[in-house]
């Protein structure tokens, strides 16, 4: 457990994972009520005056023009807390939430949005008791950020909503009841405050973040798996020799071949027929794929420059300038993350293509270079990996739909004062299932690999780091010479691909 001062400077992607997973207490910086006090008070000053300020004494959205009077500034705030709290379908998850609550704190904590230290505060009193906002999962259109969900988000801020204390059923209890209980009063809204807790990226950030951290574990697992196939299909590592990568130098397939290379550096296996006439030259799976594994790296490093500038941006609307001025402002739009989410989402579904032929040309005897058929010993009366094609196979056909762009799309909202959004909240949500998609079928290539393996044993070992890596594998599947369930050996694998990343990465030099 580590300790995360939050004081309005950027976050990287590992807080974020470590806050959301427990791994990580959080508390606010002792200088952020002085720093946001500065642009607070410049929207107390605006309130003396008649001049319009959006949000603060006007309507919202297409109601910007609507003056709002002095009496009613602290009703406007709540009122759009609670109207727009309009989101709908299953609850996001407790993860999700907690990176939530960390970074609209954050954003707010930066001192740009005019508003009190309290709602920071609050944002992470209520993360470290983990009394968790329930938060249905659609109704973004990612532009003005994620308004419905973040409003949700604030409601319990109010007394209103509902909130989630550890042990509680998915939908929660009503927040006020759950305030009570830990002797917490609800809190009055200031001008401003009720637009500030709504506006912004931070529900897009959140799930671009888990899934950039979980695909930097996915592109090293490819690799892995990709070797271990080499192994099982007497494949050649000829295609990976630095000479041959250098005059194609894209940074992602140097990094994929280098890996390649140093997973299969002096296995007895690949020495075993490296001059016999069928190892000239392997199938595109194997041949290309520092190619392929490398193309989807370069567009993870895209995600990962685009969510690492995010979680030091302001997204709030408007922003009070370092300059006293209030500013209105576009930065809650979802674009950028809209874009990267579905390039990583295609990215993504390409990993889990190849990986699926892999696996075909691995059960199929007229390509597998000697395995029996379906990898059973006894074919026939064993169906051995057969159905774990078809889950892949399932999934790949899945990831098709879900790589299909969501930025590409537009609908007006707000009687069409935003008249351009970018479904970014649609984006991310779609590359989270992406991400899980790959993942198993990644783990469907380790486990029918590592069974290759197995029946190639009587003509070599593999190389010492994929010898540490399959020796990591059957200390939890054993290998099966029976049919047996085929699911839980592949949930097995899928629950071990992190640290089967880690083995190699300790037996072949770092992997990248």
């Amino acid at each position: 457990m580590r300790d995360l001062v939050v004081d309005g400077s950027a976050l990287t992607i590992d807080d974020v994972v470590a806050v959301a997973r427990g791994q990580a207490r959080v508390s606010l910086g002792d200088d952020v009520p002085r720093r946001m006090e500065a642009s607070r008070s410049v929207v107390v000053e605006a309130l003396r005056g008649d001049a319009p300020v959006y949000g603060v004494n006007t309507g919202f959205g297409a109601l910007a023009d609507t003056p709002v009077g002095q009496a009613d500034l602290t009703t406007l705030q709540g009122a759009i807390v609670r109207s727009h709290a309009a989101a709908i379908g299953a609850p996001l998850d407790d993860e999700t939430i907690r990176a939530m609550l960390l970074l609209r704190a954050r954003t707010l904590a930066a001192g740009y949005s005019g508003v009190r230290a309290d709602l920071p505060a609050r944002l992470l009193e209520l993360l470290s008791l983990d009394l968790l906002p329930v938060i249905p999962g659609k109704g973004s259109v990612g532009a003005s950020g994620d308004l419905a969900q973040l409003a949700h988000l604030a409601q319990p801020l109010i007394g209103e909503g509902r909130l989630r204390s550890p042990g509680d059923p998915a939908a929660g209890r009503p927040a006020g009841e759950v305030l009570r209980e830990h002797g917490l009063e609800p809190l009055t809204l200031a001008p401003k405050e009720g637009l500030s807790l709504v506006n912004g990226t931070e529900p897009m950030q959140a799930l671009l973040a888990f899934s950039v951290h979980d695909a930097a574990m996915l592109v090293q697992a490819a690799d892995v798996a990709c070797a271990l196939s080499i192994e099982a299909l007497l494949g050649t590592d000829r295609p990976y020799d630095e000479r041959v990568q250098v005059i194609r130098p894209h940074p992602g397939q140097l990094v994929s071949a280098a890996n390649l290379r140093g997973l299969l550096a002096g296995s007895p296996l690949l020495a075993s027929h490296r001059h016999s006439r069928h190892a000239v030259q392997d199938a595109y799976c194997l041949r290309c794929a520092p190619q392929v594994h490398g193309a989807v790296r370069d567009v993870l490093a895209h995600a990962s420059r685009v969510i690492d500038i995010e979680l030091g941006a302001v997204v709030d609307n408007p922003i009070v300038a370092r300059d006293g001025e209030v500013m209105t402002s576009g930065n809650f739009h979802g674009e950028p993350l809209a874009f990267a989410a579905d390039m990583l989402a295609m990215a993504l579904a390409e990993l889990a293509s190849i990986s699926e032929r892999r696996v075909d040309r691995m059960l199929d005897p007229a390509f597998s270079r000697g395995l029996p058929p379906f990898l059973a010993p006894d074919a026939g009366t064993n169906s051995g990996f057969m159905l774990a094609q078809y889950t892949a196979a399932s999934l790949v056909s899945e990831n098709k739909v879900l790589a299909h762009p969501a930025s590409v799309d537009t609908i007006p909202t707000s009687g069409k004062q935003e008249d351009h959004v970018s479904m970014g909240w649609t984006a991310v949500r779609k590359l989270r299932e992406v991400v899980a998609n790959v993942r198993t079928c990644l783990a469907v290539e380790v486990c029918c690999a590592a069974q290759g393996i197995d029946l190639r044993a009587d003509i070599a070992a593999p190389s010492e780091p994929l010898r540490a890596v399959h020796a990591a594998i059957r200390a939890w599947v054993p290998m099966m010479p029976v049919d047996r369930e085929v699911a839980e050996q592949i949930t097995a694998v899928d629950a071990l691909l992190p640290s089967l990343a880690a083995t190699a990465s300790a037996h072949a030099g770092a992997l990248r």
